[in-house]
């Protein structure tokens, strides 16, 4: 592969093991240039992992890796000097304000990276709070401040993991914008995360991961034109209505959730599904007062495909 790649990552049977536990298992990776990707899976299914073998901080037990089309080991210095990354929480020396911070760590870069500072903070926001020290910052605020810090070396790629661990929804969003606008402007960023709706709602394109296996990657709309629709029903008797579903019907995803029933529908004519289901609890004497189709979600596919969500490592 040249560095004219299509693809920025690419894996190939990439493995790690730890002793006879496998935590990366033969992963088949491929993240598209310009996108946002994200990289989905529960805790403990190998997705930081996998980015520190990317980024060479452990060693693949087998497989190959390319970066920008370059290999990984053998040329990594040559790729990582087009890369930046945040691998668990960004750390910063607490007693140094923010542009001491990055002035310290673009001192180790290229001479280019020092007139990048300035703009790197303009670029997060963060200008007007450069003087003040990193000790006072929110969460929000390091994460992006570690993002700054990534772009001191003007990457094609940045790989962020868990970046919106700890943030409240007002950091999400402004996250969520600083990403688009970096893909706006034709990078690449890789987002390692178990929160599935900011990845649906920030990323293009994603790789389901569950004990260390890829086991679906795409983008976001193939992915959920795969996912199964649901039914949300209000009615007199959720009970009742339930009960009688499970045994009149060939639906076996009946769930009671406050207000009402959730009835998961095949992907097959699910408007049929629906005016059947209808027709049954309305025989059967129930009185309807919703009925709504919706369809199927990124969290349903994740939830259909993954044999765990939310699992401590």
């Amino acid at each position: 592969m040249s560095a004219e790649s299509l693809y920025v990552v690419e894996t190939e049977r990439l493995t790690k093991r730890y002793g006879e536990r496998i935590v990366v298992h033969a992963v088949d990776l491929r993240v598209p240039r310009g996108v946002a990707f994200g990289y989905l899976g529960p805790n403990g299914a190998g997705k930081t992992t996998l980015i520190r073998m990317l980024l060479g901080l452990t060693q693949a037990t087998a497989g190959e890796m390319r970066l920008l089309g370059l290999p990984v080991p053998r040329r990594r210095r040559e790729a990582l000097a087009r890369v930046g990354a945040i691998v668990d929480e960004p750390r910063f020396h607490g007693h140094m304000t923010g542009s001491q911070n990055l002035w310290a760590l673009a001192a180790a870069r290229e001479p280019e990276a020092l007139g990048r500072i300035d703009g790197a903070l303009e670029r997060v926001g963060l200008h007007d709070r450069a003087g003040d020290r990193v000790s006072t910052y929110s969460m929000g605020m390091r994460q992006r401040l570690g993002i700054a810090a990534c772009l001191l070396a003007d990457p094609e790629l940045l790989i962020l993991d868990e970046p919106m661990n700890g943030l409240d929804p007002a950091g999400m969003l402004e996250l969520r914008g600083l990403i688009r606008s970096l893909v706006d402007e034709g990078r690449t960023v890789v987002l390692s995360s178990h929160l599935l709706d900011e990845i649906e709602k920030t990323c293009d394109a994603i790789a389901i991961v569950d004990r260390g296996r890829v086991v679906l990657q795409g983008s976001i709309d193939e992915l959920v034109a795969g996912a199964a629709p649901t039914l949300r029903i209000e009615c007199s008797n959720d009970l009742r209505a339930a009960l009688i579903l499970r045994l009149r019907t060939d639906l076996d995803d009946v769930r009671i959730e406050e207000p009402g029933l959730l009835v998961r529908l095949p992907t097959v004519d699910p408007r049929g599904e629906t005016a059947h289901v209808a027709r049954v609890l309305l025989d059967a004497g129930i009185d309807l007062y919703r009925l709504e189709l919706e369809r199927g979600s990124l969290e349903e596919r994740f939830l259909e495909l993954t044999t765990r969500l939310g699992e401590a490592a």
